[in-house]
């Protein structure tokens, strides 16, 4: 299986160089085959066909409306699809969900108790979910929040809040971790800590499908990008091979010139 683009105008597809793992033997942690979904008239997944390698950082990036929200709530069992068919950490998506329990996810805002401390919101979760007390002290080491772990959430910075609703997604030690915007409206040293802790679960063999409008960022994380337009992939392959392909170019500027030819 050729690791090259899964959808891109015949003038700016170029295979890359070696082969995409082979998913018979588990390689890869998401598959989706034509996933489809529809809201009414509107098409919000349209025929989805991806691949991301296990133990990456895949960047998924779109336009507003491009249906990376709706992707992620297939992905994750929160709509049914209307076509297609999933495979999650080799697992099929359907009614059972299974794969779940080793899925870690951050969508939207995280919700806490903001008048409990970040441990008191962490154990509350933990013992819902059956998790030993010493997992609690790893995620907050994890994300770095052992110093402040006594204190009201009330009390935390916009981007503390969000290494602690990662630290929530960590609580069972997922081996896949779907965060979307985790780096939203995080200060240069927020988004300095949330590389490096994405670079360290990249270490420990965690997958991470990491949606993201900073494209300069998932420029520096990113092993491999998902860019999605319209609910159809634009590219499905490593990032490595898509930045070297396009050398004096800056990644937003390439982007930008795909969605371009995509409306033309």
């Amino acid at each position: 299986m050729s690791l090259s683009p899964d959808r891109l105008p015949a003038s700016q597809a170029q295979p890359s160089t070696g082969s995409a793992p082979d998913s018979a033997s588990g390689a890869f942690a998401i598959e989706t085959h034509g996933l489809s979904k529809h809201f009414g008239k509107l098409t919000a997944v349209d025929g989805l066909t991806i691949s991301v390698p296990a133990g990456t950082i895949a960047g998924f990036i779109g336009p507003n409306g491009a249906g990376k929200t709706t992707t992620i709530c297939l992905l994750l069992g929160l709509v049914r699809p209307d076509a297609g068919s999933a495979t999650i950490l080799g697992q099929p998506l359907t009614h059972s969900l299974g794969y779940l329990s080793r899925v870690g996810a951050l969508i939207e805002a995280p919700a806490f108790y903001p008048s409990l401390s970040g441990r008191a919101n962490l154990e509350v979760l933990a013992r819902l979910g059956g998790y030993p007390s010493s997992r609690v002290r790893e995620v907050l080491d994890l994300v770095e929040l052992s110093d402040r772990a006594r204190d009201r959430v009330g009390s935390y910075s916009l981007g503390m809040k969000q290494r602690l609703g990662v630290a929530m997604a960590l609580l069972p030690d997922p081996d896949l971790l779907i965060l979307d915007e985790p780096a939203n409206g995080l200060d240069p040293l927020g988004i300095i800590l949330t590389r490096d802790l994405l670079r360290r679960l990249r270490e420990q063999g965690k997958t991470i499908f990491l949606s993201s409008h900073l494209l300069g960022e998932l420029e520096q994380v990113a092993d491999w990008l998902v860019m999605l337009h319209q609910g159809k992939a634009l590219y499905n392959g490593p990032a490595r091979a898509f930045l070297d392909q396009h050398q004096g170019v800056s990644f937003e500027e390439r982007f930008l010139a795909l969605l371009k030819g995509e409306q033309q």
